[in-house]
């Protein structure tokens, strides 16, 4: 029945552009105002709903904040453009809990950049147990050693929890380095701060009490990832107590014990997986930390 209008334009006699034309024009407005099939209106329908569902789920989305790295993270020490740059080095990946970053004993060469979460660095003792030397955070950089030295991975790196990381090549770092020297000597003094604190914790293992030991790591976690608040300095590292005994080589019991006593002296104040030192100098005097390590 719609040819009929079609017959009308073609016998008009009007010239061939313009019958051609309102023709066009003809088949346009059937195609656009002619009733819908059930299916095409079921599929308008839904893509309407579809619309509507992503525009309430940008609505929802909450503008992304920009990240802020705990004190002494490696990140943390590099300015807002070599920050920048590193990030954009490597492969990002996520992992579940107790997924292995890195082997102990295997010849690799790249670094990893902990973006998120919470990581442990484990080496295994000759007895077979396994021994935590550290704790590295979001911000901070692993796997330096053999990246620079080319020699087997001497720790293993393990994911506490769900974690957000980047594989950065090697070469690819070494290019940076050469291409930002404030992040070489960054890198440096990572490394050089790290070396202390392994020699430091060797020598506590044999020589001081659990409360000394204590008093130690927590003053030494406040100067490396502690942050300045009205009431002293908040350690910005989240660290459950049993972490805590194993980095001091201490059993629970003995850490709870001295927590408390430590609590009860004015000298820290804890949360939930949250430490603020009050009293920062009287608690390397607790520690016995000398002139040189305060």
């Amino acid at each position: 029945m719609w040819t009929l209008p079609i017959d009308l334009l073609l016998g008009s006699g009007l010239p061939a552009w313009p019958t051609l034309g309102l023709l066009v024009a003809y088949l346009l407005a059937v195609a656009l105002f002619r009733p819908a099939s059930r299916t095409a209106r079921e599929r308008l329908r839904f893509d309407r709903l579809r619309w509507l569902r992503n525009v309430g789920a940008l609505m929802r989305r909450e503008t992304p904040q920009p990240a802020q790295w705990p004190y002494g993270t490696f990140l943390q020490r590099l300015g807002p453009t070599v920050r920048a740059a590193l990030l954009e080095l490597g492969v990002r990946r996520q992992v579940p809990a107790g997924q292995i970053l890195i082997h102990e004993g295997r010849q690799e060469s790249h670094l990893v950049l902990i973006e998120h979460g919470l990581t442990k660095v484990t080496a295994a003792l000759p007895d077979g147990r396994t021994a935590l030397l550290s704790l590295r955070v979001g911000g901070d950089l692993v796997g330096e050693m053999s990246a620079l030295n080319e020699q087997p991975r001497s720790a293993t790196v393990t994911a506490c929890g769900p974690a957000r990381y980047s594989v950065i090549p090697c070469d690819r770092f070494r290019t940076f380095l050469r291409g930002n020297p404030d992040a070489a000597l960054e890198l440096a003094a990572m490394v050089s701060d790290r070396l202390r604190w392994s020699n430091r914790r060797r020598i506590d293992f044999t020589s001081y009490p659990v409360k000394i030991r204590v008093a130690r790591v927590v003053a030494e976690l406040s100067r490396t990832h502690g942050q300045r608040a009205p009431d002293g300095v908040v350690i910005d590292v989240r660290l459950t107590q049993p972490e805590l005994a194993t980095i001091c080589g201490a059993s629970e019991t003995s850490i709870q014990k001295s927590l408390r006593d430590l609590r009860t002296e004015g000298l820290i104040d804890t949360d939930y997986r949250r430490m603020t030192v009050l009293d920062p100098p009287r608690l390397r005097a607790v520690g016995q930390l000398d002139a040189e390590e305060r």
